[in-house]
């Protein structure tokens, strides 16, 4: 076991010393998920509001209109509002200086600052800020009548209170028959990209890492690995242990990198764990193939940039594949990208269990095995073969 976890460590290291993958595996693919998200990532279908300002009345009574409309708020200085709102974070902002805050608690008219984000959902939640800010005003303006009609301040907001409690306000509920619509609701940003680019990079990185499988037969590395009291078999499970090494790096890096940095929601992280590492085992196992059956190590490089591409583009980790025609859609079972991606989208969007799972799971795993059996039969052969 010793000699396997050995051999497993050194192709690791190998991979992690070409200072070409530093940038591919892990600066690329966070920057695409960033500027993808950043264009089109669907809002979560909540409205986030960032409120800047002292303490008092009025930030607290527009809060809480807002929360009460199911809005996200949040309180910050200024300079960090306005850099949520550059980000995309944050979809309007409210500055209320604090002429505006005293005005409002002696009952004067007061002026507040508002800036809305670029992204489309922003309009929708400006309505929303509008009609929170009518709301404070009108009941301000209640409780000044009131007042004015020489109601004690308290005896009038209890008043009021007890009228708000008492009315029953209309709602308005709305059902969408959109099955696409309803697929993607509740995904953050930077959900569905993260996702999408975790399964496309882990299999990039796994063919394209077929070359230093090549370069080890190549240059003699495995040859003075079997002269040691090393058996082939060995050997073999160490080279594979070594491709499922690399591709669980670049996974469990994009999956943690993404729950960091931009709050990416992976549902339950076993289950996104489990079906990530049946993936990563694929993978492994269709870099074995490659690395067995070529000689070249920019030809495989090269053929696992394009099979992967395209492998990915069809299992959906470009578009997603609820876009697809029916007979696309299909087609797009072939590739073990298909049943990764359907198996963590009931995961994030459905809170779905491992029962849910199983058939996706089941399939990956029936990949994984069939393809290690060539990869293993391939490679045993290709031991004896003159490079």
């Amino acid at each position: 076991m010793s000699a396997i976890l050995a051999i497993a460590g050194v192709e690791l290291r190998r991979f992690l010393r070409d200072k070409s993958n530093i940038f591919f595996v892990f600066i690329f693919p966070l920057v695409l998920i960033l500027l993808l998200g950043s264009q089109f990532g669907a809002g979560s279908g909540q409205a986030r509001v960032g409120i800047s300002g002292p303490g008092g009345a009025v930030p607290q009574a527009l809060a809480a209109k807002l929360a009460a409309s199911g809005a996200e708020v949040i309180f910050a200085d200024a300079d960090t509002v306005r850099a949520e709102l550059s980000r995309g974070r944050t979809d309007v902002g409210l500055f209320i200086d604090d002429a505006a805050a005293a005005d409002f608690d002696s009952g004067r008219p007061a002026g507040l600052a508002v800036v809305m984000a670029s992204q489309s959902s922003a309009q929708a939640v400006m309505q929303e800020v509008r009609t929170a800010v009518q709301a404070v005003s009108m009941e301000q303006r209640q409780l000044a009548a009131l007042t004015g009609a020489g109601i004690p301040a308290d005896q009038a907001k209890d008043a009021l209170d007890r009228a708000r409690q008492l009315a029953v306000a209309p709602t308005v509920e709305i059902t969408d028959t959109n099955e696409i619509s309803q697929e993607f609701r509740g995904l953050g940003r930077f959900d569905l990209g993260a996702s999408q680019q975790l399964l496309l990079f882990v299999f990039l990185s796994s063919l394209t890492g077929a070359a230093t499988l090549i370069q080890a037969r190549r240059f003699g590395v495995v040859g003075r690995v079997l002269a040691a009291p090393v058996s082939s078999g060995q050997t073999v499970a160490g080279q594979a242990l070594g491709r499922f090494a690399i591709a669980l790096v670049q996974g469990s890096y994009i999956m943690i990198g993404t729950a960091v940095l931009f709050g990416v929601q992976w549902g339950n992280l076993w289950l996104s764990a489990l079906v990530l590492t049946l993936f990563c085992a694929v993978s492994a196992a269709a870099a074995m193939v490659v690395g067995s059956v070529m000689d070249n190590d920019a030809a495989a490089a090269g053929i696992g940039v394009g099979g992967g591409l395209v492998l990915g583009g069809l299992g959906g980790s470009m578009v997603p594949p609820e876009f697809f025609p029916a007979a696309l859609r299909t087609v797009s079972y072939a590739t073990p990208h298909r049943w990764a991606y359907d198996a963590l989208a009931d995961i994030q969007r459905h809170e779905g269990t491992l029962a849910d799972i199983l058939p996706q799971l089941g399939v990956l795993a029936l990949m994984a095995a069939f393809l290690l059996l060539v990869g293993a039969r391939l490679l045993r052969r290709s031991l004896t073969r003159a490079l």
